[in-house]
Parts: C-alpha cells; structure tokens; sequence
C-alpha cells in the first residue's frame, strides 16, 4: 500500500467504514460489525438515527452557516433545554471537547479575574484525566507521554491523585482559581470517582471562593443514565463542559455555567467562529429531544444494569482473561487481565467494535436506545472472543 498523504497520528485499524445502522456499520468490503465503540461515546443515539439525520437534512436546506455575529434561534433554543435540564444559567457553544473545555479554564480564571483575584489561575486536577489535545488542556491532564516533544508545559495546573481529599488541600493556594475532575475519568479506564468526593471538592470550593469544574465530555448526554453524571452525586458544579453525544455524531461541544461563573465571559473575551452553527445546533436539539423523552433515561439505567449483570456472568467464566466490570450506564468497563489490545482484536475477529481505555480496560460504549437484544448479541460476542482466546492460549502452551 502507498504512503498515506495522512499525519500518521492514528494507529488506524485496517477496516474501512462505509454506513452505519443504529449499533450496526458496514464497511466497503461488505462486513456488518456490531459497534459497541460509538465512535469513542460519541454516537449516543447509535448511526444514522432517522430524527437526526431530519433535522440535518431540513437544516442542510436553509442555512449553513452565519457565524456569532447574528443571533442563532436554533442556539437560544439549545441552551433553553440545556439551562432547563441542569444547574447552568449560561452556555457557551463551540466545535468539540478540548475546545469546551478550553472554555471552561478561561471561565474559571476570567471570574477570579474579576472578582479581584488576578492572581488566581492555577487549577487542580486529578492523574489520570483526559482533558483533550490542545495544549493548554494536554497541561490539565498532566500524561508525560501527551506533552513530550511540545516543549513546556503549559502554566497553572497542579495534579494530585484521584480520591485524595488532603492532598488537593495541599495543593490549594493563593494562586488556586479552580478544581476540574471527571465524574468517571473515561479514558482512564472508566475509574470512578465517589459522590463523597465530588460533594467533598462541592464544599472546598465554597469555603475557599473557588470555582468547581466538571468535565463530561464523555460522561455527560445520558451516558452513565443521567443527562449529566453530576447528578448521581448531588454535587453540581460552578462550570462544566459536555461534547461528544451531544450532537450524536455531529461535532461540536458547550460549556454551561452558572450567572456567577460566567461573569466575566463579556463581548469580546472569547468566541467561535463556527461554534453553535446551525447544523450542530439543529443535530443537537433533535438529541435532547429524544434524551428527554419520558422514561428514556431511565430505560437506560435499566438496560446499563442488565449489561452489567451479563457481562459479570461472561468475567467468571474467564478469570484467566478478564476480572471485573465497572461503570454507569452505556459507560461500562471490563478491567482485562491479559493486554486489553488482544481483547479489542479479539472482539474485533467477531465482528465487534469496542475501544480500550487506561488500566488495561475495555470499554462498551453502545448507543444508549440499543435494544437488549443487541446487548445480549454484544455479550455473546465478547463471550466468544475470550473463549477464542482461551484456545488460542491452551494451543500455545
């Protein structure tokens, strides 16, 4: 095969893509695989959902684009459902993760700021997180082998291990404007993090003038079972960022916060040029329809437990391969116990796609109206897969 004309920054898996159907892709050599990677939590309401691709399509015939020069009914309407349905008074809308939660660092400073504090700007977060790529936020998750190679770091974020409460008091200072931490770190290996803990940081904050960030790209849109994961530990935060499913497959991201918090977000502070555009703001509001159905949510939290059981069943018969489950929702997790890349290759031999996560984890990211039916095809597929393993290994030993 010929060089790509690519940034090779991908280790691409060799398989080409053509369509999707609800859990289900096609690819150009005419394979149907059972998608349990949702394109990394992205794809909440599965491929090609017929109310999405609608409201894309109506959209895609009157406007594209105009940029945040004019005012965007389609964005009021969004951040009306989303200041509705959690904590947030304020949205601000942009194209993806990293930029939401870019947003919600310069919320964070920009209210000390104007609060008179300037010189508060640091912000305290947590090993093993996943903030994004830019390079302010690869400085927020603090992964050595994220930064090397793009000089230093940038300033103004102090890391400390997760579930430690006296070591973020440690480092709390004068100079601390923020906490930011994950729910569920997703990319961390689905590690979740305690409601104690989160209502913990919840009265740091307070006591110390601090603002309180939660990052949900990947938790956040229904994927633990709640709108947002905030919600299981009844702590909400001052500023939090949500992207991924948000536009169930459509790219853009939001950062919501509270009056207070957005004080200082005045004209001229921050902006997009294609953020809140209405393509994404047509997908986006078809999404939250959907999401806030009645019962919708809850079916979720339904189905997530009944995984959960299944896929428990399918560990104890393979103690040799896999040895717990962990998660919330369509946000689930089997710690491996041989390299979790043979487990995904494996899956993958049996036409379905899951996607690996840090401790040795494999995550199951189905879309969150997958049927149980296609639960129970995803379990029994992981099932074959460890059991080809399991073969694979008594013939080589």
């Amino acid at each position: 095969m010929d060089r790509s004309p690519l940034f090779e920054t991908f280790a691409r898996i060799p398989l080409a893509l053509d369509r999707g159907e609800g859990v289900w892709v096609f690819t150009t050599d005419g394979r149907r695989l059972l998608d349990f990677s949702g394109g990394i939590a992205v794809n909440a309401l599965g491929h090609a959902h017929p109310r999405l691709v609608e409201a894309l399509k109506s959209q895609a015939d009157r406007l594209w684009h105009v940029s945040n020069l004019f005012q965007i009914p389609e964005q009021e309407a969004l951040a009306e459902a989303l200041v509705g349905s959690t904590f947030a008074d304020k949205v601000f809308f942009c194209n993806s993760g990293a930029e939401a939660v870019e947003c919600a660092i310069k919320t964070a400073r920009r209210y000390q700021f104007v609060s008179g504090h300037p010189e508060r700007y640091r912000i305290v977060t947590f090993a093993g997180a996943f903030h994004g790529r830019t390079l302010a936020t690869l400085a927020a998750t603090g992964n050595p082998k994220y930064l090397e190679g793009f000089g230093p770091a940038a300033d103004g974020f102090d890391q400390v291990p997760l579930g430690d409460l006296e070591a973020v008091k440690a480092a709390i200072g004068p100079e601390t404007a923020a906490i930011m931490i994950e729910p569920i770190q997703g990319e961390g290996g689905i590690r979740e993090v305690s409601g104690q803990f989160l209502r913990d940081l919840r009265a740091l904050c307070d006591e110390g003038g601090l603002m309180l960030i939660f990052d949900e790209v990947q938790t956040g849109i229904g994927r633990t079972g709640r709108l947002f994961a905030y919600e299981w530990a009844g702590a909400a935060p001052d500023i939090m960022t949500a992207a991924k499913g948000i536009g169930g497959g459509f790219p853009f991201g939001a950062c919501l916060a509270t009056n207070e918090a957005a004080k200082g977000m005045t004209p001229g502070t921050h902006g997009s040029t294609f953020g809140g555009n209405p393509l994404a703001m047509a997908v986006g509001n078809a999404v939250l329809d959907v999401l806030l159905e009645d019962g919708f949510l809850e079916d979720v939290r339904r189905k997530s437990l009944y995984l959960k059981q299944r896929l428990a069943s399918v560990v104890d018969g393979h103690p040799d391969l896999v040895a717990d489950v962990r998660g919330e929702g369509m946000l689930v997790g089997v710690r491996c116990v041989v390299p979790v890349g043979d487990v995904v290759a494996a899956c993958r031999d049996q036409d379905m796609l899951c996607v690996a996560a840090g401790e040795n984890v494999m995550r199951f990211l189905p879309p969150l109206n997958a049927s149980e039916e296609e639960l129970d095809e995803g379990v029994r597929r992981f099932d074959a897969a460890l059991a080809a393993l399991d073969q694979a290994s008594a013939r080589d030993g």
